[in-house]
């Protein structure tokens, strides 16, 4: 299981990267632009997390596997894509909510291996699954994604909550992670098939 989980971290790492690599082609960035937005949209959150945690050195630093990984993906998507919208179809955006709800569970389980409490396990596992996502959005000059109506926070946070309750029922860790994952991914690709979003706060600028 542990052989799956890093392997689909690795994949999780690259659907990220992918993302920030797009983000910086729209922005007609160059070459190194590119690799530094999807660096920081794959593993800011994760590094952050490590950082807060006193997890040093980070984890890409005592694995490179995951600078590879990066790299070999932001060199293909140069390389490759000429169509974003072919590359972040339907398909993509499922592959994002695996990465999701993937990283929100190692970001929670991190955290208490740490000696956190469950909130902080929780915060520290939406910080691993959104916080790159929010870097690349705030040097692309953009609203983050997570700021918005998207529902997509939300549901990291659904599985953070159902991971550390699982484990407090003293449900055994291989199930912990699995139902926390199919929470997240229950209602990501729930809000991606039915467009559903958050209510928007807004304020009537009309004044009496």
């Amino acid at each position: 299981m542990n052989e799956f989980v890093y392997f689909a971290d690795l994949f999780g790492t690259a659907v990220f990267a992918i993302s920030g690599a797009l983000a910086a082609g729209r922005l007609r960035m160059d070459p190194f632009g590119v690799t530094v937005l999807a660096a920081v949209t794959a593993i800011g959150g994760g590094t952050i997390r490590d950082t807060i945690l006193g997890a040093t050195p980070v984890f890409w630093i005592t694995d490179t596997n995951y600078i590879w990984v990066i790299l070999i993906t932001a060199v293909a998507v140069m390389a490759l894509v000429r169509c974003p919208r072919r590359l972040s179809g339907t398909w993509f955006q499922l592959a994002d909510a695996f990465g999701l709800a993937l990283f929100t569970v190692i970001g929670a389980q991190k955290a208490l291996s740490f000696g956190t409490s469950p909130m902080i396990a929780v915060m520290m596992g939406v910080m691993t699954g959104v916080v790159g996502g929010m870097i690349r959005d705030v040097l692309c000059r953009e609203i983050p994604l997570v700021l918005r109506k998207e529902i997509y926070a939300t549901a990291s946070i659904v599985g953070g909550i159902l991971y550390t309750i699982s484990l407090a029922l003293q449900i055994s860790q291989v199930p912990a992670m699995l139902i926390a994952m199919a929470g997240a991914l229950i209602i990501r690709v729930a809000a991606i098939y039915w467009s559903l979003s958050l209510p928007a706060f807004e304020l009537n600028s009309q004044s009496k």
